[in-house]
């Protein structure tokens, strides 16, 4: 079965265009759930774990069924997404094999539970997946100060990129993590990085980490909540 991968409708329709080259797209949009510039964000509605998704039990039933078809290991979180913040960050972590980032105070229980050996650093931002792309090699890209500072404290290899070229309707701007998202080898952007003012760095340190980056569009950075993956189960 195919990848299963998961954006915002939103999105640019030559960027969504050309993900369907790498998978089967879902167009993920939501209404009266959250406001409605992130309504449409994948990052607020569910967490990626290393072996499974933790999607939020008000999700729309359709995005239900569609995981349970295409065969994607999930579970349900115990509380569901709000309207304002902090009830609309409530999934916005990352938590990869090593580590596991994240505002206390406002993430949901069911992501503490399937915790295995992960470290836990604690941010101040709590949009922490909107900021934060993780990568291989306990690497990231962060748009946020304060996680930067913090996983630098943590000697783990990171860089910062400002993010006031990122769009965002609605806003005056997105973040870094909302306009990318990560498929094996490939780093792909919702944009060009010849429209974003610290695109050499963010292709330098891509580069060092053996990627290769898709750009989506010839256009601005396009913050859509993140750009998630799923691998079907093969149980």
């Amino acid at each position: 079965m195919k990848n299963l991968i998961i954006a915002d409708k939103k999105l640019p329709e030559q960027a969504k265009k050309n993900l369907k080259q790498f998978g089967f797209l879902i167009e993920f949009s939501t209404q009266s759930i959250t406001y409605e510039a992130i309504s449409g964000h994948p990052d607020i509605f569910m967490c990626q774990l290393p072996d499974k998704i933790i999607l939020a039990p008000n999700l729309p039933f359709e995005f239900f069924k569609i995981f349970r078809d295409n065969k994607i290991h999930f579970d349900k979180g115990e509380q569901n997404v709000g309207m304002k913040y902090p009830q609309s960050a409530v999934y916005n972590s990352v938590v990869t094999e090593n580590y596991f980032i994240f505002k206390k105070g406002i993430l949901d229980t069911k992501m503490i539970q399937n915790l295995s050996s992960q470290k836990l650093i604690s941010v101040s931002q709590g949009y922490c997946r909107c900021n934060l792309l993780p990568l291989r090699d306990d690497s990231f890209i962060t748009s946020d100060k304060n996680i930067y500072q913090k996983l630098t404290k943590e000697k783990l290899n990171i860089l910062y990129v400002n993010p006031k070229q990122i769009i965002l309707p609605g806003f005056k701007h997105g973040f870094f993590g909302g306009a990318a998202g990560v498929i094996e080898n490939d780093v792909f952007l919702s944009g060009c990085l010849k429209y974003f003012s610290d695109g050499e760095n963010v292709k330098s340190f891509l580069q060092n980490l053996n990627y290769s980056i898709i750009e989506l569009y010839d256009g601005p950075l396009f913050d859509g909540g993140s750009i998630f993956c799923l691998t079907p189960s093969v149980k």
